[in-house]
């Protein structure tokens, strides 16, 4: 497509020219294995561990505590599985979490806790679920469909009271670009990121793990990350996610000023021009970058054709299950109805929007609405109910 507007910055952000560059000699010529011992070797260590150095003061922690992994997914499961195995007893999570976190827990026929209408946990609901056998309590920090930012604060204050033995995870992937990721750190004992959501290159994200926090690795056989998670080191991802996440923390303050007033003027161009349109969460309650949209009247599947075909990038984060769209775990758990559920659209925005990505999107949006009310068709096949332009996470 060689002209688009990118509207699915929750499903994956454009690498920052910097983090391209930055990683391009360790795919060349400083492309050795620094778990050898030649200084071919120890060069590549010393830049993986500048860069854990880098991380730890953006996230809050100490250098010890940063392991490396292959993404989000890893960072969660392991989170999961890994207190689990170390510790026994039972895990809980929220019905709105990401599916790495969602289904690790129902896997081990965890506790699955509802949340309010808004998307946050309902803390009388997790109060009731933290029993002495409870090990695990995983609650993100944003939630990756509607945007819904969590109190951490309050849901430690309430994991530390009611279940003093148990380790408290966050999945702070869709996090770092909107919230100082040490102001969560402080309040858990692990939290997950994943490099592609701020900047940086898919394949290579973070598990915290403070320290003293117990679990049993994943990954085993090579003894790197402290036999925390073996496997060579992607030493290039590495050093191209710190360099993404150092602006993005350097520049997060003047960024959500800029787009909470893009998402602002996308939003209120919409619903201004068109009834039964609702934003599925209050601003007050989300990130900026967030415009989740219920429309009234349309299949968010022949939406999003439409989109696409006007060259926007947007998400429905619906499943395709037997060749019906369904609703989205995460709505189905916040009571939006089955019908007005098969009209969200998640337009998300980061870093390179730009007004006039805004504004076309919009009458896109507007103009794809009018028509499928009419009756118009969409003149083509499926969406697949998923996330148009990129995969959605």
């Amino acid at each position: 497509m060689s002209a688009y507007t990118y509207l699915d910055h929750a499903a994956t952000t454009p690498m920052r020219d910097e983090a391209v560059q930055v990683m391009l000699p360790f795919l060349s010529e400083r492309f050795a294995n620094p778990s050898g011992s030649h200084r071919f070797a120890r060069d590549t260590r010393r830049a993986v561990d500048e860069a854990r150095d880098v991380i730890a003061e953006i996230i809050g922690c100490g250098p010890g505590e940063v392991i490396f992994t292959g993404g989000g997914t890893e960072a969660d499961n392991t989170a999961v599985f890994g207190t689990l195995d170390r510790k026994g007893g039972l895990s809980v999570c929220p019905a709105v979490e990401h599916h790495a976190v969602l289904h690790a827990v129902e896997a081990r026929r965890g506790c699955v806790v509802r949340v309010t209408s808004t998307g946050h946990v309902d803390l009388d609901a997790l109060a009731e679920a933290l029993t002495p056998e409870v090990t695990l309590v995983s609650v993100m920090a944003v939630n990756n469909e509607v945007g819904t930012v969590t109190d951490i604060a309050a849901v430690s204050d309430l994991v530390r009271r009611m279940a003093p033995g148990a380790s408290l995870h966050t999945d702070a992937v869709q996090a770092a670009c909107w919230l100082d990721l040490r102001q969560i750190t402080s309040h858990v004992d692990l939290l997950s990121l994943s490099a592609h959501k701020f900047g940086g290159p898919k394949g290579v994200g973070v598990l915290v793990a403070r320290r003293g926090v117990a679990f049993q690795p994943m990954l085993i056989g090579g003894g790197q990350e402290r036999d925390r998670r073996s496997g060579t080191h992607n030493v290039a991802g590495i050093i191209a996610m710190v360099e993404a996440l150092r602006l993005t923390d350097q520049q997060r303050a003047v960024e959500n000023v800029r787009v909470a007033t893009l998402r602002d003027l996308l939003v209120d161009t919409v619903t201004t021009a068109l009834d039964d349109v609702h934003e599925t969460v209050g601003r007050a309650h989300k990130i900026p970058g967030s415009a989740h949209l219920l429309v009234g009247g349309v299949e968010n599947e022949a939406l999003l054709y439409l989109l696409d075909e006007a060259g926007v990038c947007a998400s429905a984060a619906s499943a395709c299950a037997s060749g019906a769209m369904e609703p989205s775990h995460v709505l189905a758990a916040m009571g939006v109805p089955t019908a007005l559920a098969r009209g969200a659209v998640r337009l998300t925005l980061g870093r390179t929007t730009t007004e006039s990505d805004v504004r076309h999107g919009a009458q896109v949006l507007i103009d794809a609405v009018t028509r499928l009310r009419a009756g118009g068709s969409t003149g083509g096949g499926s969406t697949g109910g998923g996330s148009t332009c990129q995969g959605s996470m």
